[in-house]
């Protein structure tokens, strides 16, 4: 278990599916996913089997303070020889939106990330209208590296897609003044 201030990150377990079908499913929650149409518990299950089959994702549910699981957490495509993984965050659970659940769990992950699997590097991408993640992103140290012009289309209009990064260096310098595991484990 991984634990930030407000949030813990645990084990995905497969009764967690069932929430992130709901989560799936709710237009407002999709719409800042790479996910474009709603999704069958059948494909749900599919997705959980060949899950268990790779090593090169981890993903996590994220709970609240209460233990309700709010949302999803992963590294995916992790390159081990490169030191680097992609970074993917869903809070699905709307009533959490906008309360820093978000930038708490990804800077408990950040932090396991760079001690526990030795990277270098971790990365996203973002749509241009996802004005809230953008900010929490920032927050938590990713600086932009790109831009994917007119990469999605969506609502009848082209967005862009930001390509945005954060070094271990960068990260480590950040939170040097904390000297003991905040985000400990158990």
């Amino acid at each position: 278990m991984i634990r930030g201030k407000k949030t813990r990150l645990r084990a995905l377990e497969h009764s967690d599916l069932a929430n992130f079908v709901v989560w799936i499913n709710d237009p407002d929650v999709r719409r800042f996913m790479q996910i474009r149409y709603p999704l069958s518990m059948a494909a749900e299950e599919t997705w959980w089997r060949d899950f268990n089959q790779q090593d090169r994702d981890l993903i996590f549910a994220i709970e609240n303070e209460h233990g309700v699981h709010i949302g999803n957490l992963g590294l995916h495509k992790i390159e081990r020889e490169n030191r680097q993984a992609l970074l993917g965050i869903i809070i699905g659970d709307k009533g959490h939106w906008g309360r820093g659940y978000g930038s708490d769990a990804i800077g408990a992950l950040l932090r396991w990330a760079f001690d526990n699997l030795n990277l270098n590097r971790i990365h996203l991408t973002v749509w241009s209208y996802n004005t809230r993640a953008i900010r929490c992103y920032e927050k938590c140290g990713f600086r932009h590296e790109g831009i994917m012009r007119q990469a999605r289309y969506y609502d009848g209009q082209y967005h862009d897609e930001w390509m945005m990064a954060i070094l271990r260096d960068e990260f480590l310098n950040a939170h040097q003044e904390e000297t003991q595991y905040e985000n400990g484990q158990d």
